[in-house]
């Protein structure tokens, strides 16, 4: 269990490194996460302490969500203020998502077949 969560935070670590050397604009768990994909494409298959160790980190993910919420409450007369932008941003990102997942699967569909 100690060296999934190694594995993990060693991954995150790189993925840093990597952004802040390459004054990329992405965020370095990202490089991480991708880093870590590659190396267990690499091996074939994940290990099954680091497949129980994610599920639970998963299980547990509502949990990273406190802070955030905490901050939305702390900041709430800044979002009143800002609402409307707000609003429009979230409708907009919602719907872009939306939209480029259905072309992607339609795509992914057609070269299936």
């Amino acid at each position: 269990m100690i060296a999934c969560m190694t594995l993990l935070l060693a991954c995150q670590l790189a993925g840093e490194i990597f952004v802040r050397l390459s004054h990329l604009p992405i965020p370095g768990p990202l490089v991480g996460m991708a880093l870590l994909f590659i190396l267990l494409v690499v091996r074939g298959r994940t290990p099954p302490a680091l497949e129980t160790m994610v599920g639970q980190l998963l299980g547990n993910l509502s949990l990273l969500f406190v802070p955030a919420g905490v901050g939305i409450m702390m900041h709430l007369d800044l979002i009143e203020s800002g609402w409307l932008p707000i609003g429009v941003a979230l409708l907009a990102s919602t719907a872009l998502t939306i939209a480029a997942t259905g072309l992607i699967m339609q795509r992914l569909a057609k070269d299936d077949a």
